[in-house]
């Protein structure tokens, strides 16, 4: 029973990926075609995401341009994106290319923004801290079942929250670089 952390290693992991995915879609100064690969678009009586819908790329530091797979959703792709919080406006153009121009961010913009990315950090540390009252509670069931120690509840119980602080300390340090390129540093 030694090995439970070992055992909820993978949720924690998860649990990051989902955050950094997550953080990633907050907008910079730079166009990037994570903020919209997981906007959801009703098409074929479905919502999927647009990533599974089109081609998405860059064109300068301030457009992405979005080509549909069938140009017949090219109109449900459009108000999608007008639908999401991207703040800009996509224009459908000539053989239904989408091009989505972002406006540059304003001091007042870039506050909200790293308001958004603050809320985004505390859902993600939200999730590790449940996946550890999850293992802890496993941990100390296996202790009153007599499958192991005090001693071992205890020597898990610190390796399970040294785990849970780097896993925290990953995610911080990931939000403090995107906050950095937020403010435009």
């Amino acid at each position: 029973m030694k090995n439970i952390i070992e055992k909820h290693k993978k949720s924690f992991d998860k649990a990051v990926h989902f955050g950094k995915q997550d953080i990633s879609s907050i907008r910079t100064n730079r166009a990037s075609s994570k903020l919209v690969n997981n906007i959801l678009v009703k098409s074929y009586g479905t919502k999927t995401p647009l990533e599974e819908l089109a081609s998405i790329s860059v064109s300068d530091a301030r457009t992405i341009v979005i080509s549909p797979w069938d140009k017949n959703i090219a109109k449900e792709i459009e108000k999608a994106l007008s639908q999401s919080d991207l703040g800009a406006s996509p224009n459908i153009g000539q053989d239904n290319v989408i091009r989505i121009n972002l406006p540059p961010l304003n001091q007042e913009t870039r506050e909200k923004i790293i308001k958004v990315l603050h809320q985004k950090l505390e859902n993600a540390r939200e999730s590790l801290r449940s996946i550890r009252d999850e293992v802890k509670g496993e941990i100390e069931k296996s202790e009153r079942n007599q499958d192991i120690t005090e001693d071992d509840k205890y020597r898990l119980i610190e390796k399970l929250d040294k785990l849970t602080k780097e896993k925290q300390t990953e995610l911080e340090e990931f939000a403090n670089k995107k906050e950095e390129e937020i403010k435009g540093n």
